[in-house]
């Protein structure tokens, strides 16, 4: 089972010859692998799994699926363990933004 998180690139830059990009995730922002996904764009968002960006989705597909992680998160059988609370917050803000990113439009 693979488990991806949406970002959004907001940059696109070639390290050594392969395609890499820096994703925001809500304020936190990665370098990923971007080659299996030549055709993104700046300001487009993808799945990103273990350090690769694996689809491009909408914002409209990625605002959905911080809301079934924060289900998840909000219903876990540990929720009061810090770790999920802390991921929970994190979802939150992501899903922020694309709602903030969508208002821009």
């Amino acid at each position: 089972m693979c488990l991806a998180i949406p970002g959004k690139v907001i940059e696109i830059i070639d390290k050594g010859g392969l395609k890499m990009g820096k994703v925001d995730y809500a304020g936190i922002v990665k370098t990923v692998c971007l080659e299996y996904i030549p055709e993104i764009k700046i300001g487009e968002y993808t799945l990103v799994h273990a350090g690769f960006g694996l689809s491009i989705i909408d914002e409209e597909e990625a605002a959905k699926s911080y809301e079934a992680w924060e289900e998840l998160l909000s219903i876990g059988p540990d929720q009061s363990r810090k770790s999920n609370k802390d991921n929970l917050q994190a979802i939150r803000a992501m899903k922020q933004s694309t709602s903030e990113a969508g208002s821009e439009n």
